[in-house]
């Protein structure tokens, strides 16, 4: 069926297109005199025909979309689906539609997305970026058209038009391994499991200044890198396991690779936390569900959604605001998968 038209709805309620045109935009005031009951005949009318107003036609005439997009570097990791959450839900409680964009951790569809987005008529952009390096010139553009933008992780100083909400699990992981270390673990292995090694550096150097305070090695075998998926979390942690002498606590990257670990532990028919603990990043919602819950450094992911969301709004109200720092780190959540080391 053809999708009816302002016209239609004029014919059908016998009125001009100029009348229908103010009843959709909510116009009460200009050269054409609307009744409330003209306004009703008008809105009957829209009701029978199912008419929808042309929402590129509107974001033309109003210079607004009432749209802000999200990139997020990974759809399979809960922790960045979070994020998009609490942005939405800001997003909907200020009246706007949220267009949501994943990159696959893949260099080349972060390019393209970054370029994408840039060019699509939106109010403003939040940013997740794993390879920020490679779009500095589309950043560069995004700045001069004026576009509200929010970088999250992001290296960049005070830069007029960039916001930037930073998170940083560096304090979470020093008390992380501190309490792993006050239970007696001598032997604290690492899941490294990233898309570039960049990622995670806060978690690490945690990790290795910790065991050096201890007068402990960091040594590589220690250490087992991965990549970013369930399946792979699972394969570098039977790695570690089956090295002798077996560590006696698993630190993992985030909570996702730990829950692919948790099946390697068990299927070696060790048990959590009496043979071996484990304790991670991020406290996804499965963290607190799995047996046993996951002690972990608890990023609150639907707040960095909503602070983010809300820098992109208060710059839209005022566009000369002075750059937004937001500085967020990570806090301790102690729970059942952790204990002291066997025969402590």
């Amino acid at each position: 069926m053809k999708r009816p038209t302002q016209i239609d709805v004029a014919r059908l309620a016998g009125v001009s297109r100029a009348t229908v045109s103010y009843v959709v935009n909510g116009l009460t005031e200009g050269p054409i005199s609307i009744t409330e009951e003209t306004r009703q005949r008008v809105l009957h009318a829209i009701n029978e025909l199912g008419y929808q107003p042309d929402a590129m036609a509107q974001s033309l005439r109003s210079g607004t979309t009432n749209t802000i997009g999200l990139l997020i570097p990974d759809m399979h990791n809960p922790h960045y689906w979070q994020i998009a959450s609490g942005v939405e839900q800001e997003a909907q409680s200020e009246g706007y539609d949220l267009l949501l964009i994943s990159t696959s951790l893949d260099p080349d569809r972060e390019l393209h997305s970054v370029r994408s987005l840039s060019r699509r008529r939106i109010d403003g952009l939040i940013l997740v970026l794993t390879y920020e390096n490679q779009v500095n010139d589309e950043i560069e553009q995004l700045v001069q058209r004026r576009k509200p933008l929010v970088m999250m992780n992001a290296g960049i100083g005070n830069v007029d038009g960039i916001d930037v909400v930073a998170t940083s699990f560096q304090k979470g992981a020093t008390q992380l391994m501190e309490y792993l270390l006050s239970l007696g673990h001598r032997c604290i292995g690492l899941i490294y499991g990233v898309a570039h090694d960049q990622m995670g550096w806060d978690r690490l150097t945690a990790y290795q200044a910790a065991l050096q305070k201890a007068s402990l090695p960091t040594e590589d075998n220690l250490i087992e890198y991965c990549g970013t998926t369930l399946e792979e979390g699972y394969q570098a942690a039977g790695r570690l396991l089956d090295r002798s002498p077996r560590v006696t606590a698993l630190v993992v990257i985030n909570d996702l690779l730990a829950i692919g670990a948790l099946r390697a532990i068990a299927e070696r028919g060790l048990r959590v936390p009496e043979d071996i603990s484990i304790a991670s990043f991020d406290d996804i919602a499965l963290a607190s569900y799995v047996n046993p819950p996951l002690t972990t450094v608890r990023m609150d992911a639907e707040e960095l959604g909503r602070t983010s969301a809300r820098l992109v709004f208060s710059r839209l109200v005022n566009p000369k605001l002075a750059p937004q720092n937001v500085h967020i780190t990570g806090q301790l959540v102690i729970r059942s998968s952790t204990g002291p080391a066997p025969n402590h």
